[in-house]
């Protein structure tokens, strides 16, 4: 899909959670088109490396420490970026964390951790990328990585589901309350997804807990995407020409076939 889009407009776009996973992904397609890429996140040294594999292909990216939980850390990366590229027009919230287990044994701190991280910090990432989108009447588009989790809630991740909630319904308020000014929002919603985000897990109890899932119906079969095929979804919504929105696109792996 990215080879087709050489041709597409270069723009700057901010993705956040870019030292691996769906963000490193997305960053390096945006690189791909010859895009100005931004990356933000905790890992420095992981942001570098995603920056240069993207340089090494010919594309222009730039990484700079970002805790999107970290109200403080939201603002120096603004300035920063506005100081270095100028004012993005393409932002792609991605960072996220998950802590499972039952509501009642998660630590209070990994709660709150959790909601800064997942919903919290995207408000106020979305908050400061206008104001100056707004001001100088760009276009732009708003991305919100959501999860299946959103329309098909899963036992033992209560907090992680109502965060993705919170995403979509900052999506779809923002799409009213940004109507013809030519910014658009868009929810990427995946299903199971290979990434270091999933990998943080404890593999020893994934198994059970899926087997879990499954008595709700949920987590039928075993298939997985790449965080490749993940971003190709995110490429698609900000390189839809003007006029048209993708409101929601929602990536499930097949299941497994005969090998």
């Amino acid at each position: 899909m990215v080879s087709s889009l050489q041709s597409a407009p270069q723009r700057t776009a901010i993705v956040t959670g870019a030292g691996s996973g769906i963000g490193a992904a997305v960053a390096a397609q945006f690189g791909a088109l010859g895009w100005r890429v931004a990356l933000g996140g905790r890992r420095l040294e992981r942001l570098e490396q995603t920056a240069q594999a993207i340089t090494e292909t010919g594309g222009e990216a730039w990484s700079h420490p970002l805790d999107v939980a970290d109200g403080r850390s939201i603002l120096e990366f603004f300035d920063a970026h506005e100081a270095h590229f100028g004012v993005a027009d393409v932002l792609v919230n991605n960072a996220g964390m998950n802590t499972p287990g039952p509501l009642h044994e998660v630590a209070g701190v990994d709660i709150d951790r959790e909601v800064a991280t997942n919903l919290t910090g995207p408000i106020h990432m979305v908050r400061r990328a206008l104001v100056p989108l707004l001001e100088e009447k760009k276009r732009g588009d708003l991305v919100f990585i959501s999860s299946d989790a959103a329309r098909h809630p899963r036992p033992r991740q209560a907090v992680y589901t109502a965060t993705k909630l919170g995403l979509e319904g900052l999506s779809r308020t923002l799409a009213m309350e940004l109507e013809g000014t030519g910014i658009r929002t868009t929810i990427v919603r995946p299903g199971s997804t290979l990434s270091e985000y999933a990998s943080s897990w404890d593999f020893e109890k994934i198994p059970a807990l899926v087997e879990y899932w499954q008595g709700f119906g949920l987590q039928r079969h075993g298939g997985v995407m790449t965080a490749e095929t993940v971003a190709r979804a995110v490429v698609l919504a900000v390189t839809t020409e003007p006029g048209v929105v993708l409101d929601v696109i929602e990536v499930q792996p097949e299941a497994p076939g005969p090998s």
